[in-house]
């Protein structure tokens, strides 16, 4: 093994055995990448090392100040069987790793109707094809790593893209004919409102996000199978959150979902 397969191995196993331990990292565990392509060679390795499958996968946007840069405009990570919640009315209890990273983010999540072809033009209009269902949900964004979003977007995608896991709520009926900017989103953290948005508040809207990760995932040889979810981008924006609050992401036309964080407990 290289040094350089060997210091991402490294700085994967690192990553994941934290994560299981519900333990905080002080520091990035490694040199930080410089180059997208490494961080997403590093998440392949963490992923293999998961022990449940990918169900799901979160797309988030690479800051302005980084993309001509890392000529990127958005990012991906995966999504694990376990860290899926359905929202059936009663509050769900988030983790947060003591001392690591904890944020709500209002999205919508994208379920697959149809296995993602191995060839295809990667546009929108495929993507839009591929969409079985838009629910109205919340990614969990959560790293044992407190840092994780300073210290930039190699750091983000090196981390399983900074995710923790999704909430699934109800399906929004009738968004292919809707106003974007009807379809309204609001973020609280106790009782206190702190970001609104709406369809249109994701460049291009969600299915331009989801086009992206079909490209992405074409590219790495990775299947995107029918039923996968796909959180498509931060809404309302990305809002830190601590044990013992709580929060209510708000749908026009999908209600309520509410949550409480609590402190992580390490893996059985």
């Amino acid at each position: 093994m290289s040094d350089a397969a060997n210091s991402a191995h490294q700085i994967a196993k690192t990553f994941v055995d934290a994560r299981r331990a519900a333990q905080s990292l002080p520091d990035y565990p490694g040199v930080i990448p410089a180059r997208l392509a490494d961080s997403y060679d590093i998440q392949d390795i963490a992923r293999s090392l998961w022990p449940t499958p990918v169900v799901g996968w979160k797309i988030g946007m690479v800051p302005p100040a980084w993309r001509e840069k890392l000529g990127a405009m958005r990012l991906a990570g995966p999504i694990f069987e376990g860290n899926v919640w359905s929202y059936q009315g009663e509050a769900i209890q988030l983790p947060e790793i003591p001392d690591g990273f904890a944020a709500v983010e209002g999205e919508f999540i994208v379920r697959l109707g149809a296995d993602m072809p191995a060839e295809g033009p990667g546009d929108e209009a495929e993507a839009r094809s591929l969409i079985g269902a838009i629910h109205a949900g919340i990614e969990l964004a959560g790293s044992p790593l407190a840092t994780i979003n300073d210290l930039g977007p190699t750091v983000v995608v090196s981390d399983y893209g900074n995710n923790a896991g999704l909430i699934v709520g109800p399906e929004l009926t009738g968004w292919q004919d809707a106003d974007p900017t009807a379809l309204a989103v609001e973020t609280l953290i106790d009782g206190i409102s702190v970001g609104t948005g709406n369809f249109a508040s994701i460049p291009s809207t969600p299915v331009a996000a989801l086009a992206f990760l079909v490209n992405h995932c074409r590219q790495r040889g990775i299947a995107l199978p029918a039923g996968t979810l796909v959180t498509t981008g931060a809404v309302t924006g990305i809002h830190r959150i601590h044990a013992g609050s709580r929060s209510t992401v708000r749908f026009a036309g999908g209600g309520d979902i509410d949550v409480e964080m609590v402190v992580a407990q390490p893996a059985a």
